[in-house]
């Protein structure tokens, strides 16, 4: 390892998008455009565009949605040592539909496919021990291996000190159950420091609450001590612990107004991205974090995103969102 090794390790699924040519059903959409996708992939993009360049470790299929998964990642920065290529397995594809207000829907094709094949320890110990922050989404806890590899990679990483970020990204159409879906949740829990959530992923999850307030309290209440809460056009919520390197504390930010939303997809996954290189940026001295500074830089990453079609094509550089946020 050396001292230029990032400091992020983001891990999880990398798979195909298909973009409906306009809203409605899937079952009325004539043509779709290809893109690639995955919340973690689309996460560990998003920081390499905001100069903070992670390792990403993911599976794809040695076929053509595999070879194009792998030249985006590599277009955008990201180095290739933990991007695995599976020779007995297909590459994951999901198909996108979106309401009259931008919102959208998952058709998922990912049974057996090599994103959920990924094995325990493929990503050494030497490399959790450089590293500081470690991403993982639920998406990868709904079929082993991968889900056994995911939560051996979190407590491995919560051994060595380092902050582990969860997005429990609820995705109903891939649990055989909401009871399942949030056992599994719970578990991942135990090794999360921090989590980004919405408050349908924590409904999903088994939690009650009236408020952002109440459903972080209940998420810090299970073991993390950070949960940032987005919420749509109401902006997002955040809490903290005294377990926090920066302390406790709550804040939020109402977000930004986008003239022409043109597609939500990634929103969620550039505000992740946006919040961990905000938090990763304040590591010198994280006493001096503000959740209010995160949450306000989160949002812009994500604002700017909403604003062009497809997920990784649309997000922002540092020197756009900061542009935006003038």
């Amino acid at each position: 390892m050396t001292d230029s090794d990032p400091e992020i390790l983001v891990a999880g699924e990398a798979l195909i998008d298909f973009l409906p040519d306009g809203p409605g059903p899937l079952s009325a959409v004539e043509n779709f455009s290809r893109r690639a996708g995955g919340a973690p992939a689309n996460v560990a993009v998003a920081l390499a565009r905001l100069d903070a360049v992670p390792w990403f470790w993911t599976r794809v299929g040695e076929d053509p949605f595999g070879d194009h998964l792998a030249a985006t990642l590599s277009s955008f920065g990201l180095p290739d040592r933990f991007v695995e290529r599976d020779p007995d397995a297909e590459t994951a594809l999901a198909f996108v539909s979106h309401d009259a207000d931008a919102d959208r829907a998952f058709t998922f094709y990912r049974d057996g496919t090599a994103d959920t094949r990924v094995e325990p320890g493929s990503v050494p110990d030497e490399t959790l021990d450089a590293a500081s922050w470690v991403y993982v989404g639920g998406v990868m806890l709904a079929a082993d291996p991968g889900r056994t590899a995911t939560l051996d990679l979190a407590e491995r990483a919560t051994e060595r000190d380092c902050t582990v970020v969860f997005d429990p990204n609820a995705r109903p159409e891939l649990w055989d159950s909401d009871e399942r879906f949030a056992a599994q949740v719970r578990e991942m829990l135990t090794h999360a420091d921090v989590v980004k959530a919405t408050p349908e992923d924590l409904d999903a999850a088994g939690f009650a609450g009236e408020s952002p307030e109440a459903l972080a309290e209940g998420v810090t209440g299970e073991g993390p001590h950070t949960v940032l809460l987005t919420l749509g056009e109401s902006g997002a919520f955040a809490r903290s612990t005294d377990a926090a390197p920066w302390g406790a504390g709550a804040a939020s930010h109402g977000g930004y107004e986008v003239e022409s939303v043109e597609d939500t997809t990634g929103a969620g996954d550039a505000f992740t991205a946006g919040a961990l290189a905000a938090f990763a940026g304040g590591a010198g001295d994280p006493a001096e974090i503000s959740l209010s500074d995160v949450l306000s830089f989160a949002n812009a990453v994500a604002a700017v995103t909403t604003t062009a079609p497809g997920a990784m094509t649309a997000l922002p550089t540092r020197e756009q969102v900061r542009r935006f946020r003038e």
